[in-house]
């Protein structure tokens, strides 16, 4: 599934291209996404490109009269292509710019495009939703006044879209192990010194891997259709039953909130 990383990526990689140019058509060849697509040519058509913006995991493509809200769900990718390009399977909507376009494609259907011309952050998809794991909202007072309320292990409390957004299982599981923080552990009994620690390399993670194009996950293809590189220096995501790469300890897995989390039983604690 494309997270954080992988969709400040693809907005990165799309906003130059889009920004300042005339929307002069659209083609919707699946009408059901997870939800029903809105009429896009009548909405879009005309209007001129203002910014494109990132929260969590959607990419808000700001218009003249309101704004276009994009999730990739779990399968999906954008990619700028030749108007002319023929479409392959899954290629489920086209936003025409002359003689260029901005393709979702979405094996799994469970992305969407979504419509409002009011302010979208109110947007009953985003409403809600807790601070940006870069921003400065995002500290070690902050989580430590949220965790000493939970009752939840540490690595749920980061993965709850109200506490704090888009730091998935990859990035969860890569920042505990190296703010060296137990996966189970209840969130409420680690001191605020350890959670400014894992603050910190929550933000470097997440800083590292748009800077190296994101996680190559089997679905993700950035907008340029290349995945990213930042698989193959995760430490511990995916890498059961392998050795640590700090201790040498053979690492470890176990269900937290019905995801399969990674640990090193030696460094994290």
């Amino acid at each position: 599934m494309p997270e954080l990383p992988e969709v400040e990526t693809t907005r990165r990689g799309i906003a130059p291209y889009l920004v300042q140019r005339v929307i002069t058509g659209a083609v919707v060849r699946q009408l059901q996404l997870r939800w029903p697509v809105p009429p896009l040519g009548r909405l879009l058509v005309g209007q001129h490109v203002k910014a494109v913006e990132r929260r969590a995991k959607y990419l808000l493509i700001r218009l003249e009269r309101g704004t276009l809200i994009i999730h990739l769900g779990m399968s999906g990718s954008l990619r700028l292509l030749p108007a002319a390009s023929p479409p392959r399977i899954h290629d489920h909507v086209d936003i025409l710019f002359d003689e260029q376009c901005l393709r979702l494609h979405d094996p799994r259907r469970f992305g969407a495009m979504l419509w409002t011309e009011d302010d979208p952050l109110a947007h009953p998809r985003l409403r809600g939703l807790g601070p940006e794991p870069l921003s400065t909202a995002f500290d070690g007072a902050y989580l430590h006044a949220v965790a000493t309320r939970r009752r939840v292990a540490i690595k749920t409390l980061l993965m709850d879209g109200q506490v704090v957004v888009g730091v998935g299982n990859i990035y969860a599981t890569e920042a505990l192990f190296r703010a060296g923080i137990h996966p189970q552990r209840s969130c409420r009994r680690i001191s605020r010194a350890r959670l400014e620690q894992l603050v910190s390399e929550v933000k470097s993670v997440l800083d590292y891997a748009i800077a190296r194009g994101g996680t190559t996950l089997r679905d993700f293809l950035n907008e340029s259709g290349q995945p990213g590189y930042f698989a193959q220096e995760l430490f511990v995501y995916g890498r059961a039953g392998q050795p640590c790469k700090r201790c040498g300890s053979r690492l470890k897995t176990r269900p937290i909130g019905q995801r399969a989390s990674a640990y090193c039983p030696s460094c994290q604690h």
